[in-house]
């Protein structure tokens, strides 16, 4: 009898971090895999699905205008169970910090169904920042049977809180899995071609702990510098927050060394990062995505759940103030010593078999049960 993996995710980064795990999950002749997308984002969701060629058994398609936490935590929980009353599978799997991660893992504690947590173990231990990331990633930590974390670091986060070490396996992140299939040597887009013959920045930013004061400091600092930096040309696919999308109109327009442009797809993003000179993000997996490809990250936030980087040197927290963001961005720009030695810093977050090593561990462990 087939052993029965139900893996669900609702928003484009899970999906880009889950697909490698469905892939080598239906590798496995005795296990039967079953994805449930929730919906929580719907665009962005669809195309890393079509990248992957994932085909979900379930869409809850969830996503409504204006949506709330509560909107989509009670949608969940609503929807979810009568899958899982159909599908008894023998694991769940999450992802991440997403309120898509916490609803699911819910009610799989409500049924008694075990649940792994791919990415287990990041922390802040600041509820607010990131908010509410953090809060659902902890939550899930605490009702998981099987954690997969991603570092050494997240395992002692884990130990230190109590959970056991026989349920917790250091995999690296199955992100860096995703980069054998999205980044190509033969690619070509008109916005890159737009920045050609210039250091190219890529620039992302639409944090929820960020709109506000935050975003329009980052945004300030960054037309600062390509006032003082002629060579450089900055592409900010464009969040579809219209909170984000008001800020960088009225801070960013007019410039004609920043190209706002739409929502990119995981394949293009990706194969806009290989392409970069470095990256300015509020985002979270990017931070682990850059360094496989020898680019420094300036992480424009006050807290990081990924600090190895930090660590390793592939990172750094800049805050958010205009001129923290100004300050360091100017450096790595003007420091060619201090560039290399970021680009060259050893990646922390694995060797690009986690989904391997996660679909091996699941069958030793259901198959022994």
């Amino acid at each position: 009898m087939k052993m029965k993996v139900l893996l669900v995710f609702g928003t484009r980064p899970e999906a880009i971090k889950m697909c490698p795990v469905v892939k080598a999950l239906e590798q496995c002749k005795d296990v039967e895999t079953v994805v449930c997308v929730t919906g929580q984002h719907r665009e962005m969701l669809a195309q890393v699905l079509q990248v992957f060629d994932v085909k979900p058994r379930y869409d809850l398609a969830i996503m409504k205008e204006r949506q709330t936490l509560f909107d989509i935590t009670i949608a969940i929980l609503d929807h979810f169970r009568t899958i899982l009353e159909q599908e008894k599978p023998d694991v769940i799997l999450v992802h991440g910090d997403t309120t898509t991660a916490f609803a699911s893992a819910l009610a799989g504690f409500y049924m008694n169904i075990p649940v792994g947590h791919v990415e287990a173990g990041l922390r802040t231990y600041n509820l607010q920042s990131p908010y509410p990331e953090e809060f659902n990633r902890q939550a899930v930590d605490i009702i998981t049977n099987y954690y997969f974390a991603p570092t050494e670091l997240a395992k002692k986060n884990l130990l230190k809180e109590g959970k056991k070490e026989e349920d917790i396996f250091v995999t690296g992140n199955t992100v860096i899995d995703a980069l054998k299939t999205t980044v190509r040597k033969e690619y070509r887009h008109e916005a890159l071609d737009w920045a050609e013959g210039s250091r190219l920045i890529l620039l992302t930013a639409h944090r929820r702990e960020n709109l506000g004061e935050p975003l329009r400091h980052m945004f300030r600092a960054i037309n600062r510098i390509c006032t003082e930096f002629e060579d450089i040309k900055i592409i900010y696919p464009i969040h579809m927050n219209p909170a984000v999308r008001a800020a960088a109109k009225e801070e960013l327009a007019g410039n004609d060394r920043i190209k706002l442009i739409e929502p990119l797809d995981v394949l293009d993003f990706h194969n806009f990062m290989s392409r970069s000179y470095l990256i300015l993000t509020d985002s979270g997996g990017i931070q682990e995505e850059a360094p496989a490809m020898g680019k420094p990250v300036l992480v424009m936030r006050d807290t990081t759940e990924r600090p190895e980087g930090i660590e390793a040197g592939t990172l750094k927290l800049v805050g958010t103030s205009e001129n923290g963001v100004y300050t360091a961005f100017r450096e790595l720009l003007d420091n060619k010593a201090e560039y290399e030695k970021m680009s060259k810093a050893v990646n922390p977050y694995g060797d690009g078999t986690a989904s391997e090593q996660i679909a091996a561990i699941l069958k030793e462990r259901l198959g022994r049960k």
